[in-house]
């Protein structure tokens, strides 16, 4: 597989709504704040984005989510609308990280970033986070990506002696709902990046795809990173 593929994203992990798709030689894409409103404005988000590239649902070749993590309300409406599509155009899916999307946008914004802290509000007191390094133009995970209380991030890092890398880059809503967590991580540059865009999935998505990474619909699944919750699939396709 190659980047020649038109490949069609989907996000609505957090309160923001996206819907971008890759061709050969261009890329259509739409992005919006829609809390509580993704089932309204995804479906026909996707019709005025396909129009637009001048294509039909039916050339689509392989469809992109983001996965997660997120609101699990959102994380689920996302991957559900684009499982529905998957199975009724027979195509494969893959699914790309929302805190990698937005060290992406870091990178495309500013190609001389290299490291990348995310984090995302996740409530109930806690951030998703994770540290993304610049390798070969894109952005990679370092470690994993974890849920975690500020404090205890903050605590870890004293404990272990981890440090945090100066005059790196913030992406994330977490920086501005915890300024403690701001705070510790000072002389790193804060950005207007809170929330994933499909349209900065779409690299990570085409690396997959051609690593052979893309499953059949019903395997596609999302990362929530909280145990607590349990991701069941579309009725009858448990």
């Amino acid at each position: 597989m190659s980047s020649s593929l038109n490949i069609l994203c989907i996000d609505s992990s957090t309160e923001a709504c996206s819907v971008a798709l890759s061709t050969s030689d261009t890329t259509t894409h739409h992005f919006m704040l829609a809390p509580r409103e993704h089932t309204q404005k995804i479906l026909p988000t996707v019709n005025d984005v396909v129009k637009q590239a001048n294509l039909t649902l039916a050339d689509i070749d392989v469809i992109a989510y983001g996965q997660g993590p997120g609101s699990f309300t959102g994380v689920r409406i996302g991957i559900s609308i684009a499982q529905g599509l998957a199975y009724g155009l027979e195509k494969k899916m893959v699914g790309v990280s929302t805190l990698q999307a937005m060290a992406q946008q870091a990178l495309v914004n500013d190609p001389t970033c290299n490291n990348v802290y995310a984090a995302i509000d996740a409530r109930m007191g806690e951030v998703y986070f994770a540290q993304y390094c610049k390798q070969d133009g894109v952005m990679t995970l370092q470690e994993k990506e974890v849920v975690i209380k500020p404090e205890t991030l903050i605590e870890t890092y004293q404990t272990q002696g981890l440090s945090v890398q100066k005059a790196s880059t913030l992406v994330g809503t977490g920086w501005v709902a915890y300024p403690e967590l701001l705070t510790f991580f000072e002389g790193c540059q804060q950005t207007e990046i809170l929330y994933p865009d499909a349209q900065f999935m779409l690299k990570a998505a085409t690396l997959l795809i051609n690593d052979n990474q893309a499953v059949e619909p019903e395997s596609a699944t999302p990362v929530y990173l909280r145990d607590t919750v349990t991701w069941k699939k579309l009725p009858g396709r448990e």
